[in-house]
């Protein structure tokens, strides 16, 4: 059955700042036919993947002061943009958006490229997902880049997140750029509207609107069953290395991460960045650079 969906233009697209990366596209991910994912591919087509997932209600763009150091250390990096963001194609009906629907994109995209010796690098609803990448894939990941972000096991929300989806609640067309700039107070005009860009009207947010409600909170809802098996392939089977970095300024997660710190097998004590909050990529060249410097790459 065909999903109705919509599609930014690309003039929304023009002049975006420090982004010189060629759009890609595949639109025959298996169960997805008819909608088109946008992702960035840079560096080697045979060297060691960085696979970059973004949360909400951001995209690829989110990691244009990492995808630099990443592609300094002689990496290729691959950054999808989900269905309902960036230049993805965006569903119009907000029923179909579930965990299911997400996680599933996430696997057949990692399958249509034939991703190997992956280094997944996540925050947010990018750890959400792909923290959930090994129960399906475990021969797939070698790496983990960490940050703001949960295993999705239906525990008790914080305070901070129930404030934040009931927001999205009742603000089903929030201006995404303004929310960046009262999240990250150093952006300039042409980075917010770039977090704006694919978002035109009303119609283009079902994602930025349903993902809040779509967080695991109680032990009956979608991932949270894959989720505890995630929490279970990390604590016990994973053997490559690990990075974390917190962003302390975060209400929703910064109190998460202790916890994922403890279930990561070997990981080491996370780089804190007081000033940092829950977009850490906005500082993430410092993260990037102590990340493969850590690995030696």
């Amino acid at each position: 059955m065909t999903v109705e969906a919509v599609r930014t233009p690309d003039s929304r697209f023009e002049g975006i700042p420090d982004w010189p990366y060629q759009p890609r596209y595949v639109d025959d991910l298996g169960g997805y036919e008819g909608l088109r994912m946008h992702f960035v591919d840079e560096g080697p087509a045979d060297a060691p993947v960085f696979l970059c997932l973004h949360g909400e209600p951001t995209w690829s763009f989110l990691y244009r002061r990492m995808i630099p150091v990443f592609l300094e250390a002689g990496a290729r990096i691959v950054a999808p943009d989900f269905f309902g963001f960036g230049r993805s194609d965006k569903p119009v009906d907000d029923s179909e958006y579930t965990w299911e629907f997400h996680r599933g994109s996430v696997l057949r995209f990692i399958e249509s490229l034939d991703l190997t010796d992956i280094t997944l690098v996540v925050q947010d609803w990018g750890g959400l997902l792909g923290l959930t990448v090994p129960v399906d894939m475990p021969e797939r990941v070698s790496r983990l880049l960490i940050m703001n972000t949960a295993f999705a096991t239906g525990a008790t929300p914080t305070e901070g997140f129930i404030a934040w989806r009931d927001y999205v609640a009742n603000s089903p067309d929030f201006s995404v750029g303004r929310l960046m700039k009262r999240s990250c107070g150093h952006l300039t005009d042409a980075e917010v509207a770039a977090y704006e860009a694919p978002f035109p009207g009303p119609e283009f947010k079902a994602g930025v609107r349903t993902f809040p409600a779509l967080v695991p909170t109680t032990p009956d809802m979608g991932g949270v069953e894959v989720s505890k098996a995630a929490v279970e392939w990390w604590s016990t089977e994973f053997e490559g290395d690990s990075f974390m970095a917190i962003g302390e300024a975060d209400p929703v997660l910064a109190p998460a991460m202790p916890y994922v710190h403890k279930v990561i097998r070997g990981c080491p004590q996370p780089l804190v960045l007081p000033e940092a909050g829950h977009f850490v990529q906005e500082w993430g060249e410092k993260v990037a650079r102590a990340a493969v410097d850590g690995w030696g790459l």
